[in-house]
């Protein structure tokens, strides 16, 4: 009964939760970096900046448990959305791509955090987990939306270029410190 109660939620909150407010067109985080052709989004000429990456992080799971215990399944994906990301025409610099890529890098690293955070979750039969792991998500949504604006705020949106250097050293070194939770 247990099992049917948490697939049956699982279920529930797979399709009316985070998966129903997804862009159908989404591309995962890969090593491969981004290229200008996978902005596809219409350029907002009135905003000041010259391009936007638009990227995220979903997440699902599913418990199964016993009358002593329970086991905690997920999975967490960043997701780059080609769409909602758009760059005007004629700023299509390298400069600008690395500083784009950095956006959907730093998504990727919260991704991998969530991980290491669900990893380490075990699951209290006495606690709602939903509401357990909602938290958790939402406070590392939080820390990945302040690291993204800190980010920009600190490269100037990407103007500076050796504040854009130091960023990229910074997350490619917490990307190969979270290596083991790539997807």
């Amino acid at each position: 009964m247990k099992k049917t109660f948490f697939s049956l939620l699982f279920l529930l909150f797979s399709v009316s939760g985070i998966f129903a407010q997804l862009p159908e067109n989404r591309m995962k985080w890969q090593e491969t970096p981004l290229t200008w052709n996978d902005f596809s989004g219409v350029p907002d000429l009135h905003n000041d900046f010259d391009a936007s990456t638009n990227s995220g992080i979903s997440y699902s799971w599913s418990l199964r448990s016993s009358e002593t215990k329970a086991e905690l399944f997920y999975k967490v994906r960043s997701y780059f959305y080609p769409d909602l990301s758009w760059v005007k025409p004629g700023k299509d610099s390298a400069l600008l791509l690395a500083h784009e890529q950095l956006h959907f890098d730093i998504s990727e690293l919260h991704a991998r955090k969530l991980r290491k955070i669900m990893d380490g979750y075990v699951p209290d039969l006495k606690s709602d987990v939903k509401e357990v792991l909602e938290r958790i998500y939402e406070k590392n949504e939080n820390a990945r939306r302040q690291m993204q604006e800190k980010y920009d705020r600190e490269t100037r949106h990407g103007q500076d270029e050796a504040a854009q250097e130091k960023w990229e050293i910074f997350i490619r070194s917490k990307l190969a410190e979270h290596e083991e939770y790539s997807s």
